[in-house]
């Protein structure tokens, strides 16, 4: 077999849509993925005559186009694909005819702007931080926001053992800021608010990239195709402009 026909397993699964690479990753540690009905090792690599079984059922690519989807998450709903172990996941929710995944995440507490796909070797272009892809968040605190607060936000606090990168903070009322991050710790809008003795009564994503909230809260819509170009440009670009920099 030709070695440019071979492909790691995590990227496979990852282009006919099943999952992300790291979720793949994670499905190969714990034995739930077969190749000819054997357990294969991390890194492995499979041809185009090998047969890939997870959870004991075969994969094969999809016939149909990858789907992409925005969606006004509401409070409360989940952003997993584990649908039997959280009642209140995305997943079931949204409940498209067609298996999808989210692209990143928001806390069940947080609402506002996320993608879903069927598209695994998106997910990973969009979410690799090195990329800078810019999210927007409005967010309401506890108390009124100082200059301080703001200023001391924008230029990084220490969260996770790391400090934020900087930011765009804007004051949008009393008790209200925008935000734009480049990067998504976990929590991490919520965390560096904790740090500053602020905490969250809201928070809502309106921008991922160069799609906006348009959406009422639990509805969803598929992107265009000027949309989703958009996305190529901006995930090129950035890709470019990294491999330009080493």
């Amino acid at each position: 077999m030709d070695a440019q026909d071979q492909k790691r397993i995590n990227k496979y699964l990852s282009e006919i849509g099943y999952c992300s690479r790291r979720a793949a990753d994670k499905l190969i540690e714990e034995g739930r993925v077969k190749v000819n009905g054997k357990v294969p090792e991390m890194g492995s690599k499979i041809g185009p005559n090998d047969s890939v079984q997870v959870d004991g059922k075969y994969v094969s690519k999809p016939k149909e186009k990858h789907v992409y989807l925005a969606f006004n998450k509401p409070v409360g709903i989940v952003c997993t694909t584990d649908v039997g172990v959280e009642k209140d996941n995305i997943i079931d929710y949204i409940n498209y005819p067609k298996r999808i995944f989210p692209i990143g995440r928001l806390d069940k507490a947080s609402e506002g702007l996320i993608f879903l796909t069927s598209d695994g070797d998106i997910v990973n272009k969009i979410l690799r931080a090195r990329n800078n892809h810019e999210k927007e968040y409005i967010v309401s605190v506890n108390k009124p926001i100082t200059k301080d607060f703001v200023d001391r936000m924008s230029n990084g606090i220490p969260i996770l053992g790391t400090i934020t990168k900087k930011c765009v903070v804007k004051q949008t009322g009393r008790n209200e800021f925008k935000i734009i991050l480049t990067q998504g710790l976990n929590r991490q809008i919520r965390r560096m608010c904790d740090y500053l003795g602020y905490s969250v009564l809201s928070l809502k994503r309106t921008r991922i990239m160069n799609i906006n909230l348009d959406l009422k809260i639990g509805k969803w819509r598929l992107l265009s195709e000027k949309e989703m170009r958009g996305i190529y440009n901006l995930v090129e670009s950035s890709a470019k402009t990294h491999d330009s920099s080493i």
